[in-house]
C-alpha cells in the first residue's frame, strides 16, 4: 500500500470510528459551522490546532502559515480574519506560537531559505526592534524562545491594528484577542498575558507585556 493509499484507509477507519459513536455526527458538521475561536498559528505539523485544545471539527476555523505571521498585505489571512469576525461572529482571536519555530530560528540565524527568506524579513524586524532584550539572553535556545514570544505578542499587535477588528470594536462587538504559545516538549499552551478586548486596553497591556517579555526569561 502506497503513501496516500494509507493516508485514504486512515481516513475511512476514523470516519467509521466517529459515526460508530454519534451516527448523526457527520450530518450535523455538514449543516453550518458555528466557532467561538479563530486560531492563527504556525505550519508546522507538530502543531495541530484541534488536537492541541481538545476540540472537535467545527468547533474552531484556523489560518497556520510558516511562524503564525499576521501581515497587513496578506489577503489570505486577512480574509480568513474578515470572515471569521463579520460572517462566523468568533467571539476569540488566538494567535498561538511554539517554542522551536523552525521560521523563527531561520529569521534569528539569517539563513538564506529562497522565497521564505522574503517572508521570515516581518521576523527579522521583530528581531531588530527588539536586539538588546534578545542580546541579553545567556544561551541561543533562550534568545530563539523569546523571539517566539515576542513574535506572537507583535501578530496580537498586528490583528488588533486591522481595520476588521478595529471596526468590529467600535460597534461594541464581543471580540477578544490573545497571545499563546505551545512546547512541543510537553504539550502545554502557555498565555503570554496580552489579552485585548478594545482600544483602550491596547497601549498599556501591550507595554507591560512586551517588557515583561523582554526583561524575562521565557515561559519555556
Amino acid at each position: 500500500m502506497g503513501d496516500l493509499d494509507k493516508l485514504i484507509a486512515a481516513n475511512r477507519s476514523w470516519a467509521g470510528r466517529v459515526s460508530a459513536k454519534d451516527p448523526t455526527f457527520f450530518e450535523t458538521l455538514a449543516q453550518q459551522q458555528s466557532p467561538k475561536y479563530l486560531w492563527i498559528g504556525c505550519s508546522d505539523s507538530r502543531v495541530p490546532a484541534n488536537q492541541i485544545v481538545g476540540l472537535p471539527p467545527g468547533e474552531i476555523f484556523v489560518h497556520r502559515n510558516v511562524a503564525n505571521l499576521v501581515v497587513h498585505t496578506d489577503l489570505n489571512c486577512l480574509s480568513v480574519i474578515q470572515y471569521a469576525v463579520d460572517v462566523l461572529k468568533v467571539e476569540h482571536i488566538i494567535v498561538c506560537g511554539h517554542y522551536g519555530c523552525g521560521g523563527i530560528l531561520a529569521a534569528l540565524q539569517n539563513q538564506n531559505l529562497g522565497l521564505i527568506s522574503n517572508w521570515l524579513r516581518h521576523v527579522q524586524d521583530i528581531q531588530s526592534r527588539h536586539k538588546n532584550a534578545l542580546e541579553s539572553c545567556d544561551t541561543e535556545t533562550e534568545k530563539a524562545n523569546k523571539l517566539c514570544e515576542l513574535n506572537v505578542v507583535n501578530q496580537v499587535l498586528n490583528i488588533s491594528q486591522t481595520t476588521i477588528v478595529q471596526e468590529a470594536w467600535q460597534k461594541k462587538q464581543k471580540l477578544s484577542l490573545h497571545s499563546w504559545i505551545y512546547k512541543l516538549t510537553d504539550g502545554l499552551i502557555r498565555d503570554l498575558g496580552l489579552s485585548l478586548s478594545s482600544n483602550q486596553e491596547l497601549d498599556k497591556s501591550s507595554t507591560d507585556v512586551i517588557n515583561r517579555i523582554s526583561g524575562t526569561k521565557p515561559l519555556a
